[in-house]
């Protein structure tokens, strides 16, 4: 089998993304300011409107531009990408009558994964991870989103790429576009979130596996360090979707009425999904925990061979200790080192000495 890459395995991850944290300023509840990784690029606003017939999509440069698509009875899905600005949050806020609070956690990139229902609007908080191709490191986001009655507001820190698939089903709905409701809207957006996380267990699963094999193979102090890495991002990721699955498990159960019954029924499918996740994690722990188990006991093994090996040489040269030391005493005589042959008598008794040793350590099976 091919020894997979040790180095390739576990890669780092923001801890900064899974720490509660706040301004540090004496700000009143419903402030908005940004929490989060500054980010060079400007925010980006995006619309997805359909009808019965057509489905457009468009960039606009303000808040204000969104004023045409509000007077209209289409769908709408605003996608905002980039949290930096505040001043565009509130006037968003402002626009749609979001709760201050509540724009006050969408701009708090470290926000507990949550959901809140109001007369108007639902407020949902995800969290994505996902692992990138090349550097096969845990990208961490945090995806907010209010649904009203014909809109989707979506906030994105970086990019909305992931969401990519779900536009590419939107327009080959076809006839059946309008039957990509808010609430179904969101149901997708939740089920493609839980999608990312099987990815990632698959990766990491992977690398328990290269782990293991490598630690049969040929152990080294190297697999400590990526078995720790290994146990922290599972960790992380449990903190991440065990709150989820209370948002999807609140979702499945509302009686909000932007909540339809066949809606319920799709977020009871991705509830089991998410318990499935969590039990995947619990085992995947409890087999990171293993690892460093069989790490030690392959260490303890490899140092008792080594001692094993160190020990025979030791005994081995035992009876050449002993012959030495004797005729190498300066004792006046020593009838031996008359004899003519006591040179080639003494190398023979050496020598029969360590075959006799070597056979009984083999007979014994310690060899």
């Amino acid at each position: 089998m091919k020894k997979k890459k040790k180095s390739g395995s576990i890669k780092r991850i923001d801890l900064q993304k899974f720490l509660p944290r706040t301004s540090g300023k004496a700000a009143p509840p419903g402030t908005i300011e940004y929490i989060g990784k500054q980010q060079q690029t400007p925010a980006v606003i995006e619309v997805i409107s359909y009808g019965e017939q057509e489905i457009k999509r468009e960039k606009v440069a303000t808040i204000n531009d969104l004023q045409p698509f509000l007077s209209t009875a289409s769908f709408k899905w605003i996608q905002i990408t980039g949290l930096q600005n505040v001043a565009m949050l509130q006037q968003l806020g402002d626009l749609f009558q979001i709760d201050a609070l509540d724009m006050e956690a969408i701009a708090n990139t470290t926000e507990r994964p949550n959901t809140e229902e109001h007369e108007r609007y639902i407020f949902v908080v995800l969290k994505s991870m996902q692992i990138a191709p090349k550097t096969q490191e845990v990208t961490v986001e945090q995806i907010s989103i209010i649904i009203g009655k014909d809109y989707l507001i979506s906030f994105h820190e970086t990019s909305a790429a992931m969401f990519e698939p779900l536009y590419q089903r939107i327009v080959a709905s076809g006839s059946r576009i309008t039957k990509v409701t808010p609430d179904y809207l969101l149901f997708a957006i939740c089920d493609l979130t839980i999608d990312s996380y099987f990815s990632m267990l698959e990766s990491i699963g992977e690398a328990i596996e290269s782990i293991e094999d490598g630690l049969i193979s040929s152990p080294d102090a190297s697999y400590q360090q990526l078995i720790y890495k290994l146990k922290r991002r599972l960790f992380y990721a449990k903190k991440i979707i065990w709150p989820i699955r209370e948002v999807i498990g609140s979702l499945q159960s509302s009686l909000h009425p932007l909540i339809s019954d066949s809606s319920r029924n799709y977020f009871r499918n991705i509830h089991d999904h998410a318990i499935q996740i969590i039990e995947t994690i619990e085992s995947l722990i409890d087999l990171s925990s293993s690892l460093m188990d069989l790490y030690l006991s392959s260490v303890s093994n490899r140092l008792n061979e080594i001692m094993k090996v160190l020990t025979i040489f030791s005994a081995l040269f035992i009876p050449l200790t002993f012959l030495a030391g004797v005729y190498g005493m300066n004792f006046k005589y020593l009838p031996e080192l008359e004899w003519k042959y006591s040179y080639f008598a003494f190398w023979g008794i050496v020598i029969c000495a360590i075959v006799a040793m070597i056979f009984f350590f083999k007979r014994k099976k310690w060899m």
